[in-house]
């Protein structure tokens, strides 16, 4: 028998990830045009064509035990300086190669943050709607995830319930901005008002609490709207950072933590956090592409590609009739079921080839999450579907 906490997650495996491989049975069935998979946030606007050009290089330039062979866990030091000057140049910030952590992506990052800070039944808090596999994140190391209930007028982080739930054992924090998956960037106002919330709390309890920002979206915002960088407002803040969205290469698995000087315990939680990647099995993030990401850090996708999906399916859905308040960042639509059993709406929507995520994944039952990182085309095609859903319901009701 496998370990009991594994046959758990088999029985309640990633909703995301069972709707894939049914989009992916579907189009071997129906054929690929006909099905309308808007399950997976896996980009479908390509690299920049620097990222290409930059693995030519490297692969022929430079030494072969440069690029392949181990470094340090934290990763080259040459790369988190890069890394760390673009931060600052960006932020404003004063980062160097002593706050930066290269990591396998933003999950193997969030990971080696979870294994450095908690100790058995710690709590971690994070706000619903959010990413579900935070769930699994935080058990790993035998921590409690406690959720903040949604805020559904907005989608800001419930701040009120927010002070009443953090105890003498919240050890972190988590936020994601922009959302997923709901799109909303959290404002300058609300991470001001969080960080004022866990100093008071850190003075009443006596005790360190982490902000963890998770932050794979950064760059896709739309319309101008600034994306606050938490270390500015927060000294205990950790970056946990992946350029799977940003530059489209999800499964390079490439990302770095961000250490600040000021965090509490900077010392042990870098030291630990160098350590926490060796011993999870990570080592240290793909080496290759510690070179590739620090060549090519300060380039970003087209993300107009993006804007105009978004443009498309939120005029489309609200025209219908669907409720959804419009995406300011990341490629995720968060859309009320013409229902409350979201679930049902879902299978409701496969009968018609449309793959979407029930919101209960995300702790938040009433609503849908799209993934609109897909082909214009794909979108135009799958509205008829969605109007005669939300007309079939009407009739029903």
């Amino acid at each position: 028998m496998i370990a009991r906490d594994m046959q758990n997650s088999i029985k309640n495996g990633s909703i995301i990830r069972a709707m894939f491989e049914e989009g992916k049975k579907r189009a071997k069935i129906y054929g690929a045009e006909n099905v309308f998979d808007f399950s997976l946030g896996n980009p479908n606007v390509e690299p920049p064509e620097e990222i290409k050009q930059a693995i030519i290089d490297i692969v022929s330039s430079e030494k072969p035990m440069n690029v392949h062979g181990y470094m340090m866990n934290s990763g080259y030091e040459d790369v988190r300086e890069d890394i760390a000057k673009s931060i600052n140049r960006k932020f404003g910030t004063d980062f160097s190669s002593r706050n930066i952590i290269m990591t396998v992506g933003a999950g193997g990052g969030a990971n080696v943050v979870f294994k450095t800070l908690l100790n058995p039944d710690d709590e971690v808090i994070t706000f619903a709607p959010f990413f579900g596999e935070y769930r699994g994140y935080v058990a790993n190391f035998g921590g409690k995830l406690v959720v903040v209930s949604p805020n559904t007028v907005d989608f800001q982080p419930n701040l009120v319930e927010f002070r009443e739930k953090i105890t003498a054992r919240t050890k972190a924090v988590i936020i994601n901005s922009p959302n997923n998956p709901t799109g909303v960037v959290y404002s300058e106002k609300t991470i001001m008002e969080l960080s004022e919330i866990l100093r008071e709390k850190q003075k009443e309890f006596g005790t360190d609490i982490y902000l963890v920002s998770d932050e794979p979206y950064r760059e896709l915002a739309y319309e101008d709207v600034e994306v606050p960088y938490p270390t500015r407002y927060f000294e205990n803040t950790i970056i946990v950072y992946s350029f799977s969205k940003s530059l489209s290469l999800p499964g390079e698995r490439i990302g770095y933590l961000v250490i600040p000087n000021e965090v509490a315990d900077y010392e042990d939680v870098f030291a630990g956090a160098g350590i926490a990647t060796r011993i999870l099995g990570f080592v240290n993030a793909p080496s290759l592409f510690q070179r590739v990401a620090a060549r090519c850090v300060d380039l970003e996708v087209d993300v107009e590609v993006y804007n105009r999906n978004r443009e498309l399916f939120y005029n489309s859905l609200k025209s219908y009739g669907y409720e959804c308040i419009k995406p300011e960042g990341a490629f995720y639509m968060f859309v009320k079921s013409p229902i409350a059993d979201d679930s049902r709406f879902c299978e409701m929507a496969k009968e018609k080839n449309i793959l979407v995520v029930p919101g209960s994944y995300f702790s938040c039952p009433g609503y849908f999450r799209i993934a609109y990182c897909v082909a214009y085309d794909t979108i135009k095609n799958a509205l008829p579907g969605f109007k005669a859903l939300i007309d079939e319901l009407g009739n029903q009701k």
